[in-house]
């Protein structure tokens, strides 16, 4: 049985490799873009494997739909990609509040929907997987990215506290963090605060580097995208999966550097607890279902 995949965000950039790479193995797919004529191609090549439809992930009503529509084409879902995201880049004062909502609107509040549009369809199926095409920058913040970073940290601990839930429900979740790849989205996808002098030295640096960088990053759509094809077809895949070198290497030094913190300043840390109190005095139930996970 061929899987039936679900992708938002399909039109363009990582969306649109993946969604290639999918039709290419043979799978079919439900393809949503806020512009769902930029897939014509598409439709033109693979005739009725690929069903786009309109999708403004910012609406609970228009998630409704496209996974209605998405059963009523195909009768189940079997991968679901919430891959529709962009990115504003400036310091938080610089940006106005509707900036920074935009970012959490669309790349924290779109995975919401559409997650809980398709989760019931998963559940009642008794099996499909969950990718949350999130970023590096999920876990690493940098200067100029303060909406983007708290969105993708946002669906990084909704992820992982959603993948539990539904790990015994026979249900996987996998978070896909992505380093630098050459899609457009440091490129014409990206959109800037008015900048303001105090933060030349910092969030300027950051918008320098990747005005120099776009078009130019090490990672490759098309692999990435074979990437997630051999994970969502494994019995087991891993929680996370960052995706290329800069990802790694960033991953690794935020993970020492949060522990050379936590380790630097341990004695401070322990001494909060009431005296006597232990780690075993956690509930050993509690205890069992995060070790499970």
């Amino acid at each position: 049985m061929k899987n039936i995949w679900f992708i938002t965000g399909s039109s363009r950039g990582f969306g649109r490799a993946l969604t290639e790479a999918v039709l290419e193995a043979g799978y079919s797919v439900v393809a949503t873009a806020r512009r769902p004529e930029q897939l014509d191609d598409l439709v033109a090549r693979y005739g009725s494997q690929i069903r786009p439809v309109k999708l403004d992930v910012t609406s609970p009503t228009d998630a409704e739909k496209a996974v209605a529509f998405a059963i009523e084409a195909f009768g189940r879902i079997d991968v679901l990609v919430n891959n529709a995201g962009y990115g504003f880049s400036g310091a938080f004062e610089e940006m106005t509040p509707d900036e920074f909502a935009g970012q959490i609107d669309t790349n924290f509040w779109g995975v919401v929907h559409v997650t809980r549009a398709v989760l019931p369809i998963l559940r009642r199926q008794g099996h499909g997987h969950i990718i949350q095409i999130t970023s590096i920058g999920g876990r690493i913040g940098v200067p100029g990215m303060s909406g983007y970073n708290a969105a993708k940290f946002a669906v990084e601990g909704f992820s992982e506290s959603l993948a539990q839930e539904i790990k015994p429900l026979g249900l996987k979740l996998t978070i896909v963090e992505p380093g630098g790849f050459r899609t457009d989205w440091a490129g014409s996808s990206m959109a800037y605060a008015t900048p303001i002098e105090a933060y030349a030295p910092t969030v300027g640096v950051m918008r320098r580097h990747m005005e120099t960088h776009t078009g130019h990053e090490p990672g490759d759509p098309r692999k990435g995208a074979a990437a997630i094809l051999q994970i969502a077809d494994q019995p087991a895949p891993p929680l996370r999966l960052p995706l290329g070198n800069d990802a790694m290497a960033l991953g690794r030094r935020g993970y020492q550097q949060s522990l050379d913190e936590l380790n630097r300043w341990a004695s401070l840390t322990q001494s909060t607890d009431f005296d006597g109190v232990s780690v075993s005095a956690t509930d050993p139930a509690v205890l069992q279902v995060l070790g499970k996970a």
